[in-house]
């Protein structure tokens, strides 16, 4: 009760802060999935802003729980406790907000702060209004769909990374303002890398400790259903560890990348020399030291093609993903390489490329895949958003 009152009187001081002060002019808060460690496209975009803008103008709103993790990592970092005084106060003076993923509903916004959401992905399943049943713990349907939409209405400038993304954006976020058609900012490494073979090796020797061998990168998705409670996700190994190896070569090595919502711990004992559990490491450099990207329905299928690498699809339980749960805007049949129906299947395609290093039959559609989801893929996004920002600054100013 006490803890609900005290919860209730922060809320209208807070948003009492946000009415009454005036934004301090360039100053920017950023937050990556709510509070997580720095990453993705505000990363990207922070990496730009600090080689012109003062660190005092640049923060990070981090959880709590996070915080230690955060300062061992980005020591350099302004990073400030989500929820404490100096966010509140941070939040409702900041001249921009730089997210991924949306805020509470009822944090107001300064009326001249500048809201760039970024999101953090190309969709391959539904979202927001045109999920038709919500299966996540501590909400409804209807409650889901209605905050999504309400919370989208803040956004001043929404990033898209390709024309087809920009339409599902606007249709299931219900989005009436500025899209800015530029790519996604984390993606311009990969645009300016893909080619950069030092750069490779120098990944692949931090990362599996080794030059030599392939990397075969495993990143499913996570089940909005498969939860052991609210806010905590079980993870499903679809393969046998000691057949997944039998496939390889001995330099060969698989990188199991599990989704940020999963914590359960995968027990690769045994098999440490050549699997590996990659669950901090910058999931670009993931890509850039893989010759084959093995997934499911995540959207980790549309940056990678930016490389045009091969890839195997293993929706195991496909059925129930499509009908039972989010469904998907793109028919499954057009991903860019083999779909593996069953687990003898999958290792057979393992095999195969492991024999060829590629899926020849597949090299056309893995192309065109590459055209039509990553065509404002030009290596400049963050870039663009820093012009933006400049933007907004001088038009405040005037």
């Amino acid at each position: 009760m006490i803890k609900r009152v005290l919860s209730k009187i922060y809320k209208i001081i807070f948003n009492f802060s946000a009415t009454v002060f005036p934004i301090q002019k360039g100053m920017v808060l950023l937050e990556t999935f709510n509070g997580k460690l720095p990453s993705d496209n505000p990363y990207a975009i922070y990496q730009e802003l600090i080689k012109k803008m003062e660190k005092k103008n640049l923060y990070w709103g981090i959880k709590k729980e996070n915080m230690r993790a955060a300062k061992e990592k980005y020591p350099d970092l302004n990073l400030v406790p989500r929820f404490s005084v100096k966010w509140l106060w941070l939040t409702t003076r900041a001249n921009f907000w730089i997210f991924n993923s949306r805020m509470p509903n009822w944090l107001k916004k300064n009326k001249d702060t500048v809201y760039i959401q970024t999101w953090h992905g190309t969709p391959l399943k539904k979202l927001g209004a045109d999920i038709q049943e919500v299966a996540m713990p501590g909400t409804d349907t209807e409650k889901y769909k209605n905050n999504f939409i309400v919370e989208a209405k803040r956004w001043d400038y929404l990033v898209a990374p390709n024309e087809y993304s920009e339409k599902i954006f606007k249709q299931a976020f219900q989005f009436q303002n500025n899209v800015l058609e530029i790519g996604y900012p984390r993606n311009d490494e990969l645009v300016n890398n893909k080619d950069n073979k030092q750069l490779r090796n120098e990944l692949k020797q931090k990362i599996i400790g080794k030059e030599s061998g392939r990397v075969i990168l495993y990143a499913p998705t996570w089940r909005d259903d498969y939860f052991i409670k609210k806010g905590s996700y079980k993870f499903f190994m679809p393969f046998d560890l000691e057949k997944i190896t039998q496939c390889l070569g001995k330099e060969d090595t698989v990188v199991i990348r599990p989704h940020y919502l999963v914590g359960d711990s995968i027990n690769i004992e045994g098999y440490e020399d050549q699997i590996k559990i990659c669950m901090n490491e910058p999931i670009n450099e993931l890509y850039l030291i893989s010759d084959l990207l093995i997934t499911d329905y995540s959207s980790v299928m549309f940056d990678f093609a930016i490389l045009q690498r091969p890839m195997l699809f293993y929706p195991y339980d496909i059925e129930h993903y499509k009908e039972k749960l989010r469904g998907f805007y793109l028919d499954y049949n057009e991903v860019p390489g083999p779909i593996a129906q069953n687990e003898e299947e999958f290792y057979q395609f393992i095999q195969e490329f492991m024999s060829y290093g590629k899926f020849s039959q597949y090299e056309d559609k893995v192309h065109a895949f590459e055209q039509r989801f990553c065509q404002w893929e030009k290596g400049r996004a963050s870039q663009e958003v820093s012009q933006l920002i400049d933007k907004e600054v001088e038009l405040k100013i005037k």
